[in-house]
């Protein structure tokens, strides 16, 4: 099995690219996913993160509201305290996933989608790492599509998450893999393609 990190900067496509992996073979788990069910009514991340961020955070169905999470957090530079929270979960919870996989497939390229996996240093869990690159433009026009935003807000949006990530230069000088999003789609799915050998290759091999 050869264990994959995914990550990127925020709006760059990490979701698309992904797809694009798991469509040719690979597993793949994305941490968003994860979160989600870790912040379900009854998990005790959900719990924990109501307890530390007040019930303003919860909507009428019980469901933590992520947009007013996320505001808070960004807005009041408390994403480390989140991330305190969330993080170990999500780690353990890919880990049983993995150990899972590599039980009924020895020869899988098993592939973690996540936004900070530099940040949380737990690259070392991974015996690769892509990167996902677009350009700053691309960021804030996509983040204004994807929240249904206009770019005024949404360029505020990107750039106060940006600073909570590494920079993507940073990223990428310690990625194995880039994947260029910037241009058409055909063209990320060559680069995939291209890779996806690659990875193939190793899983069998390691």
């Amino acid at each position: 099995m050869l264990r994959v990190g995914l990550t990127g900067g925020i709006a760059c496509g990490k979701s698309t690219v992904a797809k694009m992996f798991a469509d040719l073979g690979a597993r793949v788990i994305q941490s968003d996913t994860t979160a989600h069910e870790l912040y379900r009514p009854g998990e005790p991340v959900y719990d924990e993160v109501v307890k530390r961020f007040g019930p303003g955070i919860v909507k009428s169905d019980r469901t933590i509201d992520r947009a007013k999470l996320a505001s808070i957090v960004f807005g009041q530079g408390r994403i480390d305290e989140l991330n305190k929270i969330v993080h170990p979960a999500v780690i353990q919870r890919q880990g049983q996933w993995i150990a899972e996989l590599a039980a009924k497939e020895p020869d899988a390229v098993a592939m973690v989608e996540a936004a900070l996996i530099f940040e949380a240093k737990t690259n070392g869990r991974f015996e690769k790492m892509i990167v996902v690159t677009c350009t700053p433009e691309q960021k804030v026009q996509r983040f204004a599509q994807r929240a249904g935003t206009n770019e005024a807000e949404a360029q505020a949006e990107v750039e106060r998450r940006t600073k909570a990530q590494m920079p993507d230069e940073e990223k990428i000088k310690r990625a194995d893999y880039v994947i260029d999003n910037s241009g058409p789609l055909d063209r990320t799915r060559q680069q995939v393609e291209k890779i996806f050998a690659e990875l193939k290759a190793l899983a069998s091999t390691s």
